[in-house]
């Protein structure tokens, strides 16, 4: 009976290769439209992991990455054992969790008031002004910054002219994560603000209404309503920047290091940037770094996936991993 089947799926072109081809026919334009974007990703995603052999190889420049000898784990062994490797993995640790820990909430709770406000008027332009901050490059944000809070920027000069004393903020390593922190809340937490929004306006108002009926105040329907119901983004969210620790902050950092706060802003992209172009390059040893890197990534991922359903969020994956 299922191989009667089979061939009447096939004869009627609802099935197996017909239909397929049938289907992108019909299609077409949508698929015209996912083409750029799979090219992209081919080319700039799939094409370079090719480049990760050079983590198990000693890299000759007349030889190119295919033509270059194998070394075995001869490069992981001198990470490990590199005592400047181990300080960058401790402060990229230290920056990016502190980072995560004070940042992430800022977007949920801008949501969260946003949606509280009921004046159109005055909503909808503080929505475009804090996003707006998100499409100014690290590059410029930094030379403003720099500029403004220098030794003879316009603070130190108001400071002066107030008959304070100037303060050192540029420089100062004490100073140099809450300026991280202050600046990446200014500029990304409107943007990450809409994913909230998003979620919050699919959540039912019969729950308001029946909230509102049984007496609740908007604090009442903050914590009991609308959180619960955005949890699960939330958790997504969170799960996904968890994931992307290892790597978060290298152009913000890039932009607002010195030579001044050279120990504090050696995060591992910063290492992996000076042992690369800042000194005599050697692409094998680079690449065993990045490949470490992007496994420590990995594992952060499904260790808070893992930690998202133990408390009873859905993660990321359908299925336990």
């Amino acid at each position: 009976m299922s191989n009667l089947t089979s061939a009447r799926t096939l004869r009627t072109g609802r099935g197996g290769l017909p239909h397929a081809l049938r289907t992108l026919g019909k299609y077409r334009a949508i698929y015209f439209l996912l083409l750029p974007g799979l090219v992209w990703y081919v080319m700039f995603a799939i094409v370079p992991l090719t480049g990760l052999q050079l983590a198990f190889k000693t890299y000759r420049a007349n030889l190119g990455i295919w033509g270059s000898p194998w070394n075995g784990i001869n490069n992981f062994n001198r990470v490990f054992s590199n005592r400047d490797f181990a300080n960058a993995i401790r402060q990229t640790l230290l920056v990016n969790v502190l980072r995560l820990l004070v940042t992430f909430p800022f977007p949920v709770l801008m949501a969260v008031l946003f949606n509280e406000m009921r004046f159109r008027k005055v909503k909808n332009p503080l929505q475009v002004v804090y996003t707006l901050p998100h499409f100014l490059s690290w590059v410029i944000i930094a030379s403003i910054f720099n500029n403004v809070l220098a030794s003879d920027g316009f603070v130190n000069n108001l400071l002066i002219a107030l008959g304070m004393q100037p303060v050192k903020i540029i420089g100062s390593s004490s100073a140099f994560l809450p300026m991280l922190y202050a600046t990446d809340i200014w500029r990304s937490a409107g943007w990450s603000t809409i994913v909230y929004l998003a979620a919050i306006t699919d959540i039912d108002m019969d729950q308001y209404e029946a909230a509102e009926i049984d007496g609740a105040s908007r604090y009442q329907m903050i914590v009991h309503v609308t959180l619960p119901s955005i949890m699960n983004t939330i958790m997504i969210m969170f799960i996904l920047a968890t994931g992307n620790i290892m790597t978060a902050g290298f152009n913000q950092v890039f932009n607002f290091s010195n030579p001044a706060v050279r120990k504090t802003a050696e995060i591992l992209d910063m290492y992996i940037y000076r042992i690369t172009f800042q000194a005599a390059p050697d692409f094998g040893f680079s690449m065993a770094i990045t490949l470490l890197r992007s496994s420590i990534n990995m594992l952060l991922l499904l260790i808070a996936d893992r930690g998202a359903k133990m408390m009873g969020g859905s993660g990321l994956f359908s299925v336990n991993v």
